[in-house]
């Protein structure tokens, strides 16, 4: 890889994230390997003088205008070359900062579109892409008038929370009330109130699309797509909850799937009016085709942008995607390495019940499994993980690479079967909604 000049390693990249997370970490070392200057901007508490010994701006996402306003302040004496926002709720921060800074980015307005699934849908319902049927209901309306417009099995979800957190399949009315009463309880919880998201009072209930689940993860240029992989779910995602466990890449779906799955990710950025930086989508496949689920202007969560790796460069050198993320953000070379042609993926690995994590056990065993590259257990010993629906964060992640997606899934389900983590419940027992749950931050 050419070394920067002297030229680049002056540039300073913002990047903006909920909390400083292992996500945050990981862009700012493949920022600092370039030579780049971070500044960051976090919805940590402002009463806090720099915790964490980085500097970062405190913003309230859930207000971006006076987010925007803040980062524009800041960049009168420490300017920015360009901006990535890591997970959902800073997108439209960056987007608002970026137009007054003059850098180029998604509009506010394909931002905005996106951080409701709401708008989302109706946008693209409008542009003629195939998503199920849906609707909203609020919080006044009985459920007695709701239910004659379920159709089952359907969806029940949040407008604006990530990481499936609070996803949930119903297939009758006595299914749907529960679920109902649940996302509530969720919603109500002082861990998402103090997110002080917009419409946490609203549910949108779609019906389910049954198939197989793949993720696109993109990279747009003024415009245009380009796909870096596409990964397949081998684990089927039926519900009741939607925890994710394993992508692998590259797909083993037929070429002309894949080439259908595109040309519908293009049309969804299209329709979003999306331009510029990162994008993960995330589609249903059947018989009919491809269904879109979502679509976000953000890198791959968690830790999972390490199973994607490209070149080798001039000088043999593999990089992450993190780090052509920010080649790209700088407009530095290096940013249209192609992905090593090898297979690989990553499991985030779930969690089998709520609990206090008291250890792990297995990990020598786990990682001395072929193919398995690197196991991170991203969750803190003797704090309380929530499970799904309730949870959004995970144990950890494995990694793996092979020849092919079988041989990197084998070696993936072979390690984590290795693992053992032990959780004990936490006395007295609340009703899971009631539980503290760890804040999405990636």
């Amino acid at each position: 890889m050419p070394k920067p000049s002297s030229e680049e390693m002056t540039k300073r990249l913002l990047i903006l994230s909920s909390k400083l997370g292992y996500q945050t970490r990981g862009f700012a070392e493949a920022a600092r390997k370039l030579g780049v200057e971070v500044f960051f901007g976090s919805d940590r508490c402002h009463q806090l003088e720099d915790p964490w010994g980085d500097d970062a701006v405190p913003l309230h996402f859930e207000r971006p205008e006076q987010a925007a306003r803040i980062i524009i302040e800041r960049a009168r004496t420490m300017p920015v070359d360009a901006v990535l926002a890591l997970g959902d709720r800073p997108t439209e921060a960056a987007a608002r900062a970026a137009r007054a800074l003059g850098l180029t980015y998604n509009s506010p307005a394909s931002v905005q579109a996106c951080r409701s699934k709401l708008r989302q849908r109706e946008i693209l319902r409008a542009a003629g892409l195939p998503v199920p049927e849906f609707f909203s209901f609020g919080p006044g309306e009985p459920l007695g008038t709701v239910l004659p417009r379920v159709k089952f099995p359907c969806v029940v979800k949040p407008l604006s929370l990530a990481a499936s957190q609070g996803v949930i399949r119903v297939n009758d009315a006595r299914e749907f009330a529960s679920g109902v009463a649940r996302i509530r309880a969720l919603l109500e919880s002082p861990e998402i109130q103090a997110t002080r998201e917009p419409l946490l009072d609203r549910l949108l209930v779609e019906r389910y699309i049954p198939g197989k689940e793949v993720a696109l993860e993109g990279l747009l240029d003024r415009g245009g797509l380009r796909v870096l992989a596409i990964f397949d779910k081998p684990d089927p995602l039926e519900g009741p909850y939607f925890e994710e466990t394993i992508y692998v890449t590259p797909s083993r779906l037929s070429a002309e799937v894949q080439a259908r799955i595109v040309e519908c990710a293009g049309q969804t950025v299209r329709a979003l009016g999306l331009a510029h930086g990162p994008l993960h989508a995330e589609f249903r496949v059947n018989a009919e085709g491809p269904w879109v689920l979502e679509a976000a202007p953000r890198p791959i969560g968690g830790l999972c942008s390490r199973a994607l790796r490209f070149g080798p460069s001039s000088d043999g050198e593999m990089i992450f995607l993190e780090e052509l993320l920010v080649r790209h953000a700088l407009g530095l070379p290096g940013s249209d390495l192609q992905r090593e042609p090898r297979a690989a993926g990553v499991m985030m690995i779930p969690v089998p019940q709520g609990g206090i994590l008291e250890r792990v056990e297995g990990m020598e065993a786990a990682t001395a499994v072929p193919g398995v590259e690197e196991i991170q257990i991203t969750a803190r010993l003797h704090d309380f993980i929530a499970a799904w629906p309730e949870g959004s964060s995970y144990l950890g992640f494995i990694f793996a690479r092979g020849a092919t997606p079988e041989e990197v899934e084998a070696a993936l389900r072979t390690s984590h079967e290795k693992l053992r983590f032990v959780l004990t419940p936490r006395l007295p027992v609340e009703h899971p909604a009631r539980r503290r749950m760890p804040v999405v931050s990636d």
